[in-house]
């Protein structure tokens, strides 16, 4: 049969658009802004929500052990995220003046790797050392309330931690992946492009 049409060669020769090498930077530039806008931002928040949690704790004077402590996890959960998130930012100020495509990949892939430490490790802590401090913190105020209000605030807060656990978080950690393997994905093919050209 002459009219076969054999798939497999087509599929071979069939033109894969290479990635424009200009784009590319822009879109990792943009990238590097947004993750260095969000490390300020985190900071800024973290800072004033520790800031408002000790006034809390020296104006009130909190009569229970079990809120001090619930502070003071609360506090070291913030510090903790805050210094792990941190150590990303040098890492987002290298530019593609200062290094090969090659080493700028192996960049993005230190990127890649410590973005799944800070999702996984630090977050995990993070959550943990939080919600159990909450726990605690709410304890000493809970005790006054009757046991169907006390039920109902904690109720509410589990649900609240739950539903940052179980959707913000996957949702959020997705969003990051992916924007950061397109980039790597891209990095990859323009370096296999050079080195064909070669």
């Amino acid at each position: 049969m002459d009219n076969d049409i054999n798939f497999k060669d087509l599929w071979a020769k069939q033109k894969v658009a290479e990635p424009d090498k200009e784009e590319l930077l822009l879109k990792m530039e943009a990238f590097k802004k947004e993750n260095i806008r969000k490390i300020i931002f985190s900071n800024i928040l973290l800072v004033a929500t520790s800031a408002f949690i000790i006034f809390i704790w020296v104006y009130y004077q909190p009569a229970m052990l079990t809120t001090k402590i619930g502070i003071v996890l609360i506090v070291l959960a913030m510090a903790i995220y805050m210094f792990a998130n941190n150590k990303n930012k040098p890492v987002f100020n290298i530019t593609t003046t200062e290094i090969s495509n090659k080493e700028y990949l192996e960049a993005l892939l230190a990127i890649k790797k410590k973005q799944q430490f800070m999702q996984t490790t630090i977050l995990n802590s993070y959550f943990v050392l939080l919600s159990l401090g909450i726990a605690l913190y709410m304890y000493e105020y809970a005790s006054k309330m009757s046991i169907a209000w006390a039920l109902a605030v904690y109720g509410l807060t589990v649900l609240w931690i739950l539903f940052n656990w179980f959707y913000f978080r996957p949702k959020q950690i997705k969003k990051q992946q992916h924007k950061l393997n397109e980039i790597i994905s891209k990095f990859e093919r323009l370096n296999q492009q050079i080195a064909g050209n070669q």
